[in-house]
């Protein structure tokens, strides 16, 4: 044996030419066999592998190498090929290996490296050797035994369980198989591993998949990847070794796109711990030119609210204490935000380097339209683009706006983005600072919104750092000057003190600093700014000190100045800030409330301040009422939460001025010298001849009248008494009482009854007679009564007593009243300028702002059409070809427009404009509405019912009531992008006579309307039966002539009633899901009017569509067409967008039913206005936007109704569809020409691999389309004003490219099946072409700059045309069939226009039949300037 061993190295060496190295080795071999730790037996497989170079250990030792890897391999395989046994020395060379691998030392010895050793006489060290069983896998004759033996060996460890520092056998053998050299058959290799796969348990088969990649050649990629597609759906458990072996391989497109559509399939299911796996190898593997197809289907499939539902459960279980559910579910939290977080990490990576992944992003999120289809992955995506990639920052801020205007990103989404993943959201934060503060600029009150509202959940949601950036950002928006950053600023900052306040107190130094810029600051502002600091000052015990010396500082120096302005300032700043010190404290452990004690300096300090307060409003009846309306206010805000003993301390004395002021026993006359004799009037206390008592105001306005003239006669100090302060120091009055009495006003019930010294009201032909003093003093005494009224309805209307209801309800009728002969007194006194009703200097500024433009304005200055050419004009006027085509007049809101439509009809109207100067209801008056018939009882002296008096709410008391609910509503509820200022158009007046409204959210409004809602649904149905009679009696013989005052006031009670329930149901605040119990209250009111107590167990879509029927009954009743248009938008509010299936099908049809109807108004003439014109164009857009058949619509209406009218008489109509005359042609013509347009484009565009079927149908559509886009070009011939023109140019030119973009493609490919088709598609366009190419020239003969602009783009894509079809028959080898002819300048009637004809006559040839289609172009470079409407002209078709 020895012999052999020393032959076999002979014969080594003499090969190496190196005798002497193998020798020694074998020599120090043979002296180490028996040394320690060395394997003592040896068998054939010992013998060779000790005789080619490695030194087999026993035990923990690694196996020792000698020579170079190569060289052993060498030896190895020389040895047993020259073995006299061989082959079979193989075989016993594999039963020594697998002997010799039984022991798990030895085997684990083998799997791992082997251990390089440095013997005498070597050159080299390797640093990293393979395992003894890498080495033998390289040995050709081996391989196959070896990896058979692995493979049988694995099974083996399947059910060992590998502690942290055990040996991983599995792992150990597979990584043998990994970059061998020469795989002799990798085939069976590849298959055995796979059918390992499938019997192996997890942790194995995590080991193999990852490991394939490494094993595999490249021809057998394809085929594992698809095995691992295919595995990739049937399980879990291995989707992440699965996506990291396929993210490996070299892989075709399309198989690349099948594996990608594989794991996009499990992304709903996944595991969320694989989850960010999963998108990894999505995103790794997309192309430009798939991405957005891709990321499409992964922002579907990927759906965050599974990472939220650990938080949910942790927040109930807090609810219901559970220490050790929710420490668990607190680990969970961690893991799921851990998750997403790193699932954001690998969008972030992909985001910023791989430019198509960004681009796909925002195409995704743009092309989706449904407000449903929004996610809270959206907005956060945006936010990542926003922060990571500096070229997409602007594109994704203007989808993130433009989504925002759009309502398909509400806030209810960015707040569960910062509530569940506030982890990931704080690393955008510098990019939500920026874009809340861009957002804050923005003219859309949404956007506006929605920057407020990230500021806010960034203070709550982020840390200190953040919360002091927010808090930094915000002041300088409030110290910036903007109006709308100033406004919004101080409501975040006023929902953060309310909120967080103690977060907020942090950083009370940053607030107080807006203190030194409160000269930009308005009375409202200031008012907002002094309940931050007071809150921030006074609410804990330790008070910041110094807050509070800095504003008592700066409210000295208001009230001792001299400007009035800075006056009011004071007081707004001193109310707010005793209301702060008032307020009883939730204290300790918040079990009861009790009263912050107040120091004796604070309370010296806070009674000097109101000792100041006091004497600077004296002498100024503005400025104290200013005060009275103030506290008023105060104990309104905080009721039931003010301490009474410090109320009564500071507001005893200020309601105690009100009986002596104006307060007097009534008598029958009463002395002094009047401009108007004095009579008591409006006493609902006849019968009281006892104590009974009367506002003294006739006499309280000529002694401030006269006082005005004597100017400084009156003593200094003595306080002045005007009637100015009769309304606000009664209100101060009520609310004192009723906090003082818990609610009750029986002390001062006497003030709803009793009389008003006036003088007689009967005014009719007798103001002509007096002077404007008379006149004006006339309509400063109706002023103040009138106010009285509203603030004593305001009082007393939610009176349970069925004697004060009964009062209340006159006190309204007063009201009507009044307001009648006021209406008559303001028509005689041009110019008159009415006292004001608020107070703050911001209301005075809108009042003199007001004075100067308002009233005569509205008289003289707006100016309404109202014969037929005027109205003609005024319809011309709409089609300036900057207005859009589907949008009506923004610039007025619908109320706005109602009561100016009405200004022509009724003088009394005019009292809108006046709104300003009345003081305002409460939403609590109301609850008026629920009343019906009251009976009032009058007793006699014994205290016997003498008589009884019905009290009806009336036609003119509910239109009262409707009119400014309908205003409050819309101010309110209706979203910004609609919503208008109602009365001044500057921006800082917008809350002016809303100042109590918006004191409540949106959402209480909201509650307190559904509680009217049975009430509004009774006197709906009143107006329904009102008009059914009138309509039933119009057709009767002998019936009497409509009443036409009464007829227009139903109608207008008609109409407010359904503007309030369009307003209500038209509230963005239902789309939240907070609401949705609200909103199915509000719906179950309607639908059990049909089927009363059938609602309750009603499903939301069921409501919806009771609720629709109920509305639809009202269809038969609308008395004019604004009525039949606020119902039809009122349906599609009700059934919410996208409106779909039958109800769709009935609003269309109502519209046509409400277009196809003669609308008359009571006096015969036709309805028609500014406000006609516009619901007509809304009306008209909703019929084609809901009809089944858009084209087949406008071609009714264009080859029906059109014809009619141009053969019916000058004033006539079309007797299809009576809406449509000369005068409102245009509208017709603008929304048929716009939905056209819109139309073609749902049109797919034509593909190569649609069907012969497929293709016919397309060009049946486009057919049907072209021509009636023909029909309506061709209008022009009859139709030719300016406004129409500019129609047919914006519009052809965009129907023009959409047929490029859309339907030439589909022509290139239907060309040959459908040739005649095609040719006669081309023909119709080309006729409307040509038209197009006259009407250019028309503009320029002419030279209409309004409709010159349109010309060049139009010649464009005229001549686009040209060549677009020249390029169709030349992909369809027919370039023969085109040829070029020269077009003439023609009028619109066709005539040629010889002062730019061409001196050739050649071109007649467009004339002839041989050239079937033919196209102008307007190529300016073909063309001089003389004769630029020539151009190249027509292909031709065979």
């Amino acid at each position: 044996m020895v012999s052999k061993r020393k032959l076999s190295k002979a014969e080594a060496s003499g090969e190496n030419g190196k005798a002497d190295l193998p020798t020694r080795s074998s020599e120090t071999k043979r002296s180490r066999i028996s040394a320690p730790g060395e394997v003592e037996t040896e068998g054939i497989f010992e013998e060779l592998i000790r005789t080619s170079g490695i030194v087999l250990k026993a035990g923990e030792g690694q196996n020792e190498i000698a020579v170079d890897q190569m060289s052993f391999q060498k030896k190895l395989c020389l040895a047993l090929e020259k073995h006299p046994t061989y082959p079979g020395v193989v075989k016993l060379f594999i039963s020594g290996l697998e002997s010799h691998i039984k022991d798990r030392n030895q085997f684990k010895n083998c799997l791992l490296p082997c251990a390089s050793t440095q013997t005498e006489g070597s050159r080299t060290r390797h640093s990293y050797c393979d395992s003894l069983i890498k080495l033998l896998l390289g040995i050709k004759i081996l391989q196959p035994a070896v990896i058979t033996l692995l493979l049988e060996k694995i099974p083996e460890f399947f059910f060992d369980i590998v502690g942290t520092f055990g040996t991983d056998f599995p792992r150990l053998i597979i990584n043998q198989f990994k970059w061998l050299d020469k795989a002799l058959d990798s085939q069976d290799l590849v298959k055995n591993l796979m059918q390992l796969v499938s019997v192996s348990p997890v942790p194995i088969q995590h080991d193999i998949i990852t490991s394939l990649p490494e094993i595999l050649e490249d021809s057998q990629q394809s085929e594992v990847a698809r095995e691992l597609s295919c595995l990739l759906k049937q399980g879990r458990q291995l989707t992440v070794p699965i996506l990291d072996a396929l993210s490996r391989l070299d892989l075709d497109a399309g198989l690349m796109a099948e594996v990608r559509q594989s794991a996009m399939t499990i992304v709903p299911s996944v595991k969320l711990e694989d989850l960010p796996v999963v998108i990894k190898f999505i995103l790794h593997n997309v192309k430009a030119t798939d991405a957005v197809e891709v990321i499409s289907d992964l922002r579907k499939n990927l759906d965050l609210s599974s990472c939220d539902l650990p938080l949910k459960i942790l927040s109930s279980q807090k609810k219901a204490k559970s220490q050790v559910q929710a420490s668990s579910s607190m680990s969970q939290v961690t893991t799921s935000q851990n998750c997403v977080k790193l699932l954001f990490d690998v969008i972030k990576l992909a985001v910023r380097f791989q430019k198509e992944v960004s681009e796909a992003w925002i195409k995704a999120i743009e092309n989706s339209t449904s407000v449903s289809d929004h996610k809270v992955l959206d907005l956060m995506i945006l936010l990542l683009i926003h922060s990571t990639n500096t070229k997409y920052r602007k594109q994704a801020e203007k989808l993130l706006k433009n989504k925002i205007q759009l309502g398909c990103m509400p806030e209810q989404l960015m707040q569960n983005a910062f509530q569940n993943h506030s982890l990931v959201i704080k690393d955008f934060f510098p990019s939500i600072l920026a874009i809340a503060q861009t957002f804050l600029h923005s003219g859309h009150p949404a956007v506006v919104s929605f920057g407020s509202c990230m500021y806010k959940q960034a203070f709550a949601a982020f840390d200190s750092y953040c919360q002091q950036e927010v808090v930094s950002a915000l002041v300088t928006h409030v110290c910036s000057g903007n109006e709308t950053e100033l406004d919004i600023s101080l409501d975040v900052l006023t929902d953060l003190v309310v909120l967080h306040t103690s977060l907020l107190m942090r950083y009370a130094t940053f607030v107080k600093t807006i203190l030194d810029s409160t000269q930009k600051l308005h009375p409202c502002q200031i008012r907002k700014l002094f309940y931050i600091l007071s809150t921030l000052a006074y609410s804990q015990r330790q008070e910041r000190s110094y807050i509070q010396d800095d504003m008592h500082m700066v409210i000295r120096k208001w009230l001792s100045s001299t400007v009035p302005n800075h006056k009011q300032m004071g007081i707004i700043g001193a109310v707010t800030m005793i209301g702060s010190v008032a307020l009883k404290r939730n204290e300790g452990d918040g079990s009861s409330l009790e009263r912050l004690e107040l120091s004796s300096e604070r309370d010296e300090q806070l009674s000097n301040l109101l000792d100041l307060v006091g004497f600077c409003c004296e002498q100024t009846p503005e400025v104290l009422a200013l005060y009275y309306d103030e506290f008023a206010n105060l104990i309104e805000k905080h009721k039931g939460n003010l301490d009474l003993q410090f109320l009564d301390k500071f507001g005893k004395s200020l309601v105690e001025d009100f009986p002596s002021d104006f307060v007097v026993d009534l008598s029958p006359t009463v002395d002094g010298s009047f401009l108007f004799p004095v009579k008591s009037l409006y006493n609902l206390d006849e019968d009281e001849t006892q104590g009974a008592i009367a506002i003294n105001l006739l006499p309280l306005l000529s002694q401030n009248n006269v006082g005005s003239v004597t100017g400084g006669m009156s003593s200094q100090s003595k306080r002045v008494v005007s009637p100015l302060c009769l309304s606000p120091c009664f209100r101060l009055l009520r609310f004192y009482t009723a906090e003082q009495n818990s609610g009750s006003l029986e002390e001062i019930d006497a003030l709803l009854g009793c009389p008003l010294y006036l003088t007689n009201l009967e005014v009719e032909g007798k103001l002509d007679s007096l002077s404007k003093q008379e006149r004006e003093f006339l309509c400063s005494l109706l002023f103040y009564a009138l106010n009285w009224f509203r603030e004593v309805v305001n009082a007393f209307c939610q009176q349970q007593d069925a004697e004060m209801k009964g009062k209340v309800l006159t006190r309204l009728q007063n009201i009507t009243e009044l307001q009648n002969v006021l209406g008559k007194c303001l028509a005689a006194t041009p110019g008159y300028v009415p006292p004001p009703a608020t107070f703050d200097s911001e209301a005075l500024e809108a009042v003199s702002s007001t004075n100067a433009i308002g009233p005569v304005r509205k008289k003289t200055g707006k100016k309404r059409k109202t014969d037929g050419s005027k109205a003609s004009s005024a319809d011309h006027s709409q089609g300036d070809d900057s207005s859009e085509g589907n949008q009506p007049d923004p610039e007025l809101s619908e109320l706005e427009k109602t009561a100016t439509e009405r200004e022509t009809e009724n003088p009394l109207a005019k009292l809108q404009n006046y709104r300003l100067y009345f003081r305002e209801l409460d939403l609590e008056v109301f609850t008026v509405l629920h009343c019906g018939l009251l009976t009032k009882s009058v007793l006699d002296t014994e205290m016997h019912t003498e008589f009884c008096e019905v009290v009806q709410l009336g036609p003119a008391e509910l239109s009262f009531l409707l009119d400014d609910l309908c205003w409050k509503l819309e101010h309110v509820l209706t979203p910004g992008s609609t919503r208008r200022v109602p009365f001044l158009k500057e921006r800082s007046y917008k809350d002016i006579g809303f100042s109590h409204l918006c004191r409540r959210s949106p959402k209480e409004v909201a509650i307190c309307v559904v509680k009217l809602l049975k009430p509004l649904c009774n006197h709906m149905e009143n107006m329904h039966n009102y008009f059914q009679a009138v309509i039933q009696n119009q057709g009767a013989e002998g019936e009497p002539g409509v009443n036409i005052q009464e007829h227009m006031l139903m109608s207008s009670c008609y109409q407010q009633l359904l503007l309030t329930f369009r307003s209500l149901f038209a509230w963005n605040g239902f789309s939240q899901s907070e609401n949705t119990d609200l909103l199915g209250s509000a719906l179950q009111v309607l639908a059990s009017r049909l089927k009363p107590g059938e609602t309750e167990f009603l499903l939301l879509e069921d409501l919806i569509s009771e609720s629709f029927h109920y509305l639809l009954n009202f269809q038969q009743s609308v008395p004019n067409f604004h009525c039949a248009f606020i119902l039809t938008q009122l349906l599609i509010t009700i059934t919410k967008k996208p409106v779909a299936g039958w109800k769709k099908e009935k609003i269309a049809s109502l519209a046509k039913q409400f277009l196809c109807q003669s609308w008359v108004r009571p006096s015969g003439d036709g309805e028609k206005g500014s406000q006609f014109n516009n619901a007509l164009h809304t009306l008209l857009c909703i019929y084609l936007e809901h009809t089944d058949n858009i084209l087949k619509a406008i071609e009714e209406i264009s080859s029906v109704g059109v014809p009619e009218l141009i053969n019916s008489t000058k004033d006539g109509c079309s007797s299809t569809y009576p809406t449509l005359t000369r005068q409102t042609f245009l509208i017709f013509f603008r929304v048929m020409m716009a939905q056209l347009e819109s139309s073609v484009k749902s049109i797919p565009v034509g593909k190569t691999s649609d069907s012969s079927e497929v293709q016919l149908e397309k060009l049946l559509q486009w057919n049907i389309a072209v021509r009636n886009f023909h029909i309506l070009i061709n209008l022009v011939k009859v139709f030719d004003s300016r406004p129409v023109l500019g129609v047919c140019l914006k519009y052809g030119r965009l129907f023009v490219e959409a047929f490029l973009k859309l339907a030439m493609p589909l022509l290139d490919y239907s060309f040959k099946k459908h040739r005649d088709d095609v040719q006669s598609l081309l023909k119709t366009l080309q006729l409307s072409t040509r038209q197009l190419h006259h009407m250019c020239g028309h503009s320029k003969i002419h030279q209409d700059i309004g409709l010159t602009n349109h010309v060049p783009l139009l010649k464009k894509s005229l001549e686009q045309f040209v060549y677009r079809v020249k390029a169709m028959l030349a992909f369809n080898h027919c370039q023969e069939a085109f040829w070029m002819g020269v077009l003439k300048n023609r009028d619109l009637q066709g005539e040629e226009i010889l002062s730019q004809a061409s001196g050739e006559r050649g071109s007649e040839e467009e004339d002839s039949a041989e050239s079937p289609v033919e196209e102008p172009s307007g190529s300016s470079t073909d063309l001089s300037d003389d004769d630029g409407a020539n151009g190249p002209g027509s292909p031709t078709a065979p």
